[in-house]
């Protein structure tokens, strides 16, 4: 109850910051919406005059496309600026203000820096998913949608993790931004169903880097694809992660010299 009352309090706070300058916001959320449409150039170009790829059709290709976009919304929304905000901490010394408050350190790091602006990206992928159905023929099932949003809860999961992770390794290592910015590299890869990649590439995304489980799965998922045991498998995975990114944050506190240490 009290983490879900402080993750209220802090969006509301980032609300109120983002429409102090509505103008920004507005325009801002254009932006955002004019990039969602232009991702799917892509996947245009890729199915231009082929039936299907690695056994995708191009609607069920705009499944995995609103998937990938859902979970950018959460990257560059959440994520992201929250690690920038936290890596800024342990670099000047100024964690001290975070710890000294009266609720969890990771939870305060976690939501300091929302991007309200950012659910232009939801709203948009909301609209692809509806072409891809359209496009389909049909409506996804009541119990293939639940099982979907059941995956999109443990890829947002994994995505915090790897943020709360990346987090920990500024405790020893502080300039990171190279590695934030090799990520979002690396995560635009999330747009493709994972069957495009073959041999190395298709594990690396599978098992290590699990851009599969973030945006294919849940597709798959929706267009009732996806077998039970790849369901349990994908959220005992993000449920590892989260365990993991809390043990490795709350070992890295240890190693955080403050300002006046």
């Amino acid at each position: 109850m009290l983490a879900g009352r402080v993750a209220a309090a802090q969006l509301r706070v980032a609300l109120a910051r983002a429409l102090q300058y509505r103008v920004d916001f507005i325009v801002r959320g254009l932006v955002a919406t004019f990039w969602v449409f232009w991702n799917v150039v892509p996947l245009l170009v890729v199915f231009h005059g082929r039936p299907s790829v690695a056994g995708w059709t191009f609607d069920e290709a705009l499944v995995v496309m609103a998937w990938f976009q859902l979970c950018k919304a959460v990257l560059e929304g959440v994520v992201n600026p929250g690690l920038v905000a936290a890596v800024e901490h342990i670099r000047l010394g100024t964690l001290d203000f975070v710890l000294l408050k009266p609720a969890d350190a990771q939870l305060l790091l976690s939501t300091a820096q929302i991007e309200p602006w950012r659910a232009m990206d939801v709203l948009g992928a909301m609209v692809l998913l509806v072409r891809a159905f359209w496009g389909l023929g049909h409506a996804p099932e009541p119990a293939h949608v639940g099982i979907a949003l059941a995956l999109l809860v443990g890829s947002v999961a994994t995505l915090y993790s790897i943020g709360i992770l990346a987090v920990s390794v500024a405790f020893w290592v502080v300039r990171i931004g190279n590695l934030t910015y090799l990520f979002n590299a690396v995560f635009d890869a999330g747009r493709w169903p994972v069957q495009v990649f073959r041999g190395f590439w298709r594990i690396v995304f599978t098992f290590v880097i699990p851009l599969g489980l973030m945006t294919t799965y849940p597709a798959m998922a929706l267009l009732g694809k996806l077998e039970p045991g790849a369901t349990v498998g994908a959220l005992a995975g993000a449920a590892a992660f989260l365990v993991i990114s809390r043990v490795v944050f709350r070992r890295a506190l240890r190693h955080y010299s403050s300002a006046s240490s």
